[in-house]
Parts: structure tokens; sequence; C-alpha cells
């Protein structure tokens, strides 16, 4: 058996570069859960109450995957602003 070493920066560096092979080759141009900062830009707006108020509302999907942690479906995000938008004359 052949042991490779490598130094934890080298490590999360080819990680992330596998990460982004795989990405490329499965056609993937974002990731499907995004945080709370990144949920509000999208949606355009500044107040993290609103934001709560849409996910308590069931308007946008959302996981928890630790108590403090939750991140937003962005697929479900694009839906509701298209659910909102209004169609030209």
């Amino acid at each position: 058996m052949e042991v490779i070493c490598l130094e934890s920066e080298a490590l999360f560096s080819l990680v992330e570069q596998v990460v982004e092979r795989i990405k490329e080759k499965n056609n993937i141009t974002h990731d499907k859960w995004i945080d709370g900062d990144t949920a509000m830009k999208l949606l355009g707006i500044k107040s993290k109450t609103t934001l709560q108020h849409m996910r308590d509302t069931g308007k946008i999907r959302f996981t928890q995957p630790k108590k403090k942690i939750i991140l937003y479906d962005r697929d479900s995000i694009m839906e509701f602003l298209d659910s909102k938008a209004q169609d030209t004359f």
C-alpha cells in the first residue's frame, strides 16, 4: 500500500478542483443551496425578518442542517420570482 501525504492547504485545493471538475462535467452552473445573504440578494431584500417570513409562510424552500445554519433552495427562489413576474404588453 502506498501512502500519500499532503499539506492541508494542498488537500483543500485538490478537493476544490475536483468539485469544480464535477460541476463542469454535469453542467452545474450554481449551487442548489445558498446562504441567507445570497438569498436576500437574489430576492432584492435587505431584511432578515422578511426572509424569515418568506421561509415561515412556505414561499421559498429551505433546509436547516444544523441549529444555526439555514440554507435556501435557489430554484425555489427563482420560481417565486417567476411567479411574481408581470408579462409585457
